[in-house]
């Protein structure tokens, strides 16, 4: 994982450009009401094997591993 002025660097989950602070980041419509699941991986900005059923979603990166709408629903 690269760094930037010792900050880890983050990506954009939905389009996969790296997040620059200080700067507004593009979220779809969509996401931002929990109707799409992020297809890149906030590490490190790969796109991720995305399925998608009527009760949730799961993403696997394939170096991060996998997130699941039903992990973030608890937090």
């Amino acid at each position: 994982m690269s760094s930037v002025m010792g900050m880890d660097e983050r990506y954009n989950p939905f389009t996969g450009q790296p997040v620059v602070p200080g700067h507004d980041d593009v979220i779809p419509a969509a996401a931002s009401l929990g109707l799409e699941p992020p297809r890149f991986c906030e590490r490190c900005g790969r796109r991720m094997i995305v399925q998608v059923s009527p009760d949730g979603w799961w993403a696997r990166c394939s170096r991060h591993g996998m997130i699941d709408s039903a992990d973030l629903e608890r937090r």
